[in-house]
């Protein structure tokens, strides 16, 4: 149609001014702009290209023969020249024909790759779906699943209320044991006013035993004060016994040391003895010797 192909003519040459008129657009990028399908972007931007692209081209035309006649020579120099601007123009044809097939290659690239991201798009929809269908079913399994734990529900439900109405009938059960236990406490305090004038009376009796207690405490503390004198006079006999033992024990060591030196004395008397008696049996023996030469003269 015609709106698309001049949406399509109005994108591309929208993209080749924002590209400064340097790089032609893509048909991929010229498509998705334009939202048209890829056959109809690229035939359009075939003529597109080839409408960019397009020069003019002089045209050689025979010579006429008016002119031939008039001055062969000139015709021959305008017929070089003519010949010079055909060549020329065929060059400038050919290199046309070149850039409008490189260009057709670059489309053709375009086109794969276009192709290429349109399959890859493809694939993630495909995928997208995919999950979508899976996410589904899940849907449909936790939908199972809620509608199973909504029937559990209802049952505990239908349990619990039963429960409750159990729960009612304990309930009034324990009212009438609280009405029962009230009646015993009333008759508990009865018989705790009665108990209280008794233990009353043995209060009495215990002030009076509190007053006995204190005069034996009283009596307590005394012996307690002459346990405390014996005591004191019992550390200060041990005291006395302390130092008397210190004492003899002192006399022992003395004593002991009064024993060694009589043994010591004891045992030099004993020696001095014996000295003594050495010297008087020499004395004798001298004495005999001393009268024998008198009675031998």
């Amino acid at each position: 149609p015609a709106e698309i192909r001049d949406r399509i003519t109005a994108v591309a040459n929208e993209l080749f001014e924002d590209a400064g008129r340097e790089a032609f657009p893509t048909v991929d990028a010229v498509r998705r702009a334009a939202r048209a399908d890829m056959n109809t972007t690229s035939a359009v931007m075939r003529e597109w290209r080839r409408a960019q692209t397009a020069q003019a081209v002089p045209v050689a035309v025979a010579v006429p023969e008016t002119i031939t006649q008039a001055n062969a020579v000139a015709l021959a120099a305008l017929w070089q020249q003519a010949q010079e601007l055909a060549n020329e123009s065929l060059q400038a044809a050919q290199a046309a024909w070149e850039t409008e097939r490189v260009e057709l290659d670059a489309m053709r690239a375009e086109l794969a790759d276009a192709y290429e991201s349109q399959a890859t798009e493809l694939d993630e929809v495909r995928a997208g779906l995919e999950r979508a269908n899976a996410a589904t079913d899940q849907v449909h399994a936790e939908l199972a699943t809620t509608r199973a734990e909504l029937s559990q529900a209802v049952m505990r439900a239908e349990r619990a209320e039963a429960k409750a109405d159990e729960i009612e009938r304990r309930a009034n059960d324990l009212r009438a044991e609280l009405d029962r236990a009230h009646a015993d406490a009333d008759q508990a305090r009865a018989t705790l006013a009665e108990q209280q004038k008794t233990s009353d009376k043995y209060f009495v009796e215990l002030g009076k035993a509190r007053d006995e207690a204190a005069q034996v405490s009283a009596k307590n503390r005394q012996l307690d004060a002459d346990l405390a004198g014996a005591v004191a006079r019992q550390k200060d006999v041990t005291r006395e016994l302390e130092a008397g033992r210190a004492e003899l024990l002192e006399a022992k060591q003395q004593a002991s040391e009064l024993r060694e030196e009589v043994a010591r004395l004891n045992g030099a008397t004993a020696t001095y003895k014996e000295m003594l008696e050495r010297f008087e049996v020499a004395a004798k023996a001298a004495t005999r010797a001393r009268k024998q030469p008198k009675a031998e003269g």
